[in-house]
Protein backbone atom coordinates (compact mmCIF):
# COMPACT_ATOMS: atom_id res chain seq x y z
CA UNK A 1 0.00 0.00 0.00
CA UNK A 2 1.75 3.11 -1.26
CA UNK A 3 1.67 6.12 1.08
CA UNK A 4 0.77 9.46 -0.43
CA UNK A 5 3.15 12.26 0.51
CA UNK A 6 3.40 15.71 -1.01
CA UNK A 7 5.84 15.60 -3.98
CA UNK A 8 7.76 18.59 -2.58
CA UNK A 9 7.84 17.35 1.02
CA UNK A 10 11.20 17.59 2.76
CA UNK A 11 13.12 14.50 3.78
CA UNK A 12 12.46 15.30 7.44
CA UNK A 13 8.72 15.70 6.86
CA UNK A 14 8.60 12.33 5.07
CA UNK A 15 10.53 10.72 7.93
CA UNK A 16 8.06 12.04 10.47
CA UNK A 17 5.00 11.02 8.47
CA UNK A 18 6.11 7.49 7.60
CA UNK A 19 7.49 6.78 11.07
CA UNK A 20 4.13 7.82 12.49
CA UNK A 21 2.33 5.53 10.04
CA UNK A 22 4.35 2.46 10.93
CA UNK A 23 4.17 3.16 14.68
CA UNK A 24 0.38 3.31 14.33
CA UNK A 25 0.20 -0.31 13.08
CA UNK A 26 -1.59 -2.58 15.54
CA UNK A 27 0.17 -5.50 17.23
CA UNK A 28 -1.99 -7.83 15.15
CA UNK A 29 -0.91 -6.12 11.93
CA UNK A 30 2.74 -6.13 13.02
CA UNK A 31 2.58 -9.86 13.71
CA UNK A 32 0.89 -10.55 10.36
CA UNK A 33 3.43 -8.41 8.50
CA UNK A 34 6.36 -10.19 10.18
CA UNK A 35 4.95 -13.61 9.24
CA UNK A 36 4.43 -12.60 5.61
CA UNK A 37 7.87 -11.01 5.39
CA UNK A 38 9.47 -14.22 6.64
CA UNK A 39 7.78 -16.25 3.89
CA UNK A 40 9.07 -13.85 1.26
CA UNK A 41 12.55 -13.69 2.86
CA UNK A 42 12.92 -17.49 2.88
CA UNK A 43 12.43 -17.64 -0.91
CA UNK A 44 15.04 -15.06 -1.93
CA UNK A 45 18.08 -16.40 -3.80
CA UNK A 46 20.27 -13.73 -2.17
CA UNK A 47 19.28 -15.16 1.23
CA UNK A 48 19.44 -18.82 0.27
CA UNK A 49 22.95 -18.40 -1.18
CA UNK A 50 24.30 -16.32 1.72
CA UNK A 51 26.09 -17.67 4.78
CA UNK A 52 27.05 -14.43 6.54
CA UNK A 53 24.10 -12.04 6.89
CA UNK A 54 23.91 -8.69 8.68
CA UNK A 55 20.46 -8.11 10.13
CA UNK A 56 19.38 -5.37 12.53
CA UNK A 57 16.97 -5.58 15.47
CA UNK A 58 13.67 -3.79 14.94
CA UNK A 59 12.98 -0.45 16.58
CA UNK A 60 10.48 2.43 16.33
CA UNK A 61 7.72 0.46 14.60
CA UNK A 62 10.02 -1.24 12.10
CA UNK A 63 8.84 -4.61 10.82
CA UNK A 64 9.88 -7.33 13.26
CA UNK A 65 13.13 -8.98 12.17
CA UNK A 66 13.34 -11.52 15.00
CA UNK A 67 11.51 -14.25 13.01
CA UNK A 68 14.06 -13.78 10.21
CA UNK A 69 16.96 -14.06 12.67
CA UNK A 70 15.50 -17.19 14.29
CA UNK A 71 15.03 -18.83 10.88
CA UNK A 72 18.59 -17.97 9.80
CA UNK A 73 19.94 -19.57 12.97
CA UNK A 74 17.85 -22.68 12.26
CA UNK A 75 19.41 -22.84 8.80
CA UNK A 76 22.91 -22.75 10.28
CA UNK A 77 23.67 -19.32 8.84
CA UNK A 78 25.75 -16.73 10.71
CA UNK A 79 23.99 -13.50 11.72
CA UNK A 80 25.74 -10.20 12.42
CA UNK A 81 24.41 -7.13 14.24
CA UNK A 82 25.35 -3.52 13.45
CA UNK A 83 27.24 -1.66 16.18
CA UNK A 84 28.10 2.04 16.17
CA UNK A 85 31.84 2.38 15.54
CA UNK A 86 33.45 3.71 18.74
CA UNK A 87 36.16 5.76 16.98
CA UNK A 88 35.01 6.39 13.39
CA UNK A 89 31.96 8.65 13.62
CA UNK A 90 29.10 7.74 11.32
CA UNK A 91 30.36 4.21 10.59
CA UNK A 92 29.19 0.75 11.62
CA UNK A 93 30.90 -2.43 12.74
CA UNK A 94 29.17 -5.81 12.40
CA UNK A 95 29.47 -8.32 15.25
CA UNK A 96 28.61 -12.01 15.21
CA UNK A 97 25.23 -12.37 16.92
CA UNK A 98 23.94 -15.45 18.74
CA UNK A 99 21.14 -16.09 21.27
CA UNK A 100 23.74 -15.59 24.03
CA UNK A 101 25.17 -12.28 22.82
CA UNK A 102 25.35 -9.64 25.56
CA UNK A 103 23.56 -6.44 24.57
CA UNK A 104 23.45 -2.78 25.55
CA UNK A 105 21.62 0.38 24.47
CA UNK A 106 23.56 2.70 22.16
CA UNK A 107 23.24 6.50 22.04
CA UNK A 108 20.05 6.19 19.98
CA UNK A 109 18.57 3.85 22.61
CA UNK A 110 18.76 0.94 20.17
CA UNK A 111 19.96 -2.44 21.39
CA UNK A 112 23.31 -3.56 20.01
CA UNK A 113 25.94 -6.14 21.01
CA UNK A 114 28.58 -5.10 23.54
CA UNK A 115 31.69 -4.47 21.47
CA UNK A 116 34.12 -7.38 21.37
CA UNK A 117 36.75 -6.99 18.67
CA UNK A 118 37.05 -10.79 18.40
CA UNK A 119 33.48 -10.94 17.06
CA UNK A 120 33.83 -8.26 14.37
CA UNK A 121 33.22 -9.38 10.78
CA UNK A 122 34.75 -7.12 8.10
CA UNK A 123 32.05 -5.72 5.85
CA UNK A 124 33.63 -7.15 2.69
CA UNK A 125 33.34 -10.66 4.20
CA UNK A 126 29.56 -10.38 4.62
CA UNK A 127 27.35 -11.85 1.91
CA UNK A 128 24.22 -9.78 2.54
CA UNK A 129 23.36 -6.63 4.50
CA UNK A 130 19.70 -6.25 5.42
CA UNK A 131 19.09 -2.54 5.72
CA UNK A 132 16.48 -0.70 7.76
CA UNK A 133 14.70 2.20 6.11
CA UNK A 134 12.06 4.79 6.85
CA UNK A 135 10.71 5.09 3.32
CA UNK A 136 11.45 3.90 -0.21
CA UNK A 137 10.20 4.88 -3.64
CA UNK A 138 9.47 3.40 -7.05
CA UNK A 139 13.12 3.51 -8.12
CA UNK A 140 14.66 1.86 -5.05
CA UNK A 141 15.75 5.09 -3.40
CA UNK A 142 15.95 4.61 0.36
CA UNK A 143 15.33 7.21 3.05
CA UNK A 144 16.93 6.33 6.38
CA UNK A 145 17.04 8.14 9.68
CA UNK A 146 19.58 10.67 8.42
CA UNK A 147 22.78 9.40 10.02
CA UNK A 148 24.20 8.00 6.78
CA UNK A 149 25.47 4.82 8.47
CA UNK A 150 24.21 2.40 5.83
CA UNK A 151 25.07 4.71 2.92
CA UNK A 152 28.70 4.65 4.12
CA UNK A 153 28.59 0.89 4.69
CA UNK A 154 27.28 0.26 1.17
CA UNK A 155 29.31 2.91 -0.64
CA UNK A 156 31.84 0.46 -2.07
CA UNK A 157 29.10 -1.87 -3.27
CA UNK A 158 27.33 1.09 -4.88
CA UNK A 159 30.40 2.42 -6.68
CA UNK A 160 32.34 -0.77 -7.47
CA UNK A 161 29.88 -3.64 -6.88
CA UNK A 162 32.27 -4.97 -4.25
CA UNK A 163 31.20 -6.23 -0.86
CA UNK A 164 27.85 -7.50 0.35
CA UNK A 165 24.61 -6.96 -1.52
CA UNK A 166 22.01 -4.84 0.30
CA UNK A 167 18.43 -5.93 0.89
CA UNK A 168 15.84 -3.50 2.22
CA UNK A 169 13.09 -4.60 4.62
CA UNK A 170 9.91 -2.59 5.15
CA UNK A 171 6.19 -2.49 5.81
CA UNK A 172 3.99 -1.93 2.75
CA UNK A 173 3.02 1.50 4.11
CA UNK A 174 6.61 2.73 3.84
CA UNK A 175 6.50 2.94 0.04
CA UNK A 176 6.05 6.38 -1.53
CA UNK A 177 5.95 7.46 -5.17
CA UNK A 178 9.14 9.51 -5.16
CA UNK A 179 11.80 10.55 -2.66
CA UNK A 180 14.12 13.56 -2.71
CA UNK A 181 17.68 12.22 -2.64
CA UNK A 182 21.27 13.37 -2.34
CA UNK A 183 24.37 12.34 -4.27
CA UNK A 184 25.61 10.17 -1.39
CA UNK A 185 22.37 8.18 -1.04
CA UNK A 186 22.69 4.51 -2.01
CA UNK A 187 19.62 3.12 -3.81
CA UNK A 188 18.77 -0.51 -3.11
CA UNK A 189 18.58 -3.26 -5.75
CA UNK A 190 16.02 -5.27 -3.76
CA UNK A 191 13.39 -4.48 -1.15
CA UNK A 192 10.84 -6.85 0.33
CA UNK A 193 7.64 -5.99 2.16
CA UNK A 194 4.91 -8.33 3.44
CA UNK A 195 3.13 -8.07 0.08
CA UNK A 196 5.81 -7.38 -2.52
CA UNK A 197 9.30 -8.18 -3.74
CA UNK A 198 10.77 -5.17 -5.57
CA UNK A 199 13.88 -5.36 -7.72
CA UNK A 200 15.71 -2.71 -9.72
CA UNK A 201 18.60 -2.95 -12.15
CA UNK A 202 22.04 -2.15 -10.75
Amino acid sequence: MRSAVHPLASRQHIRQEIRQRRRALSQKQQKHDAEELLIRFQQLPCVINANHIALYLSNDGEIDTQPLIDWLWQQGKSVYQPVLHPFSKGHLLFLHYTPNTRMKLNKYQIREPILDIRLVKPVNELDLVCTPLVAFDNTGQRLGMGGGYYDRTLNRWHNERLGPQPLGLAHDCQQVDSLPFEAWDVPLPEIITPSYHFTWPV
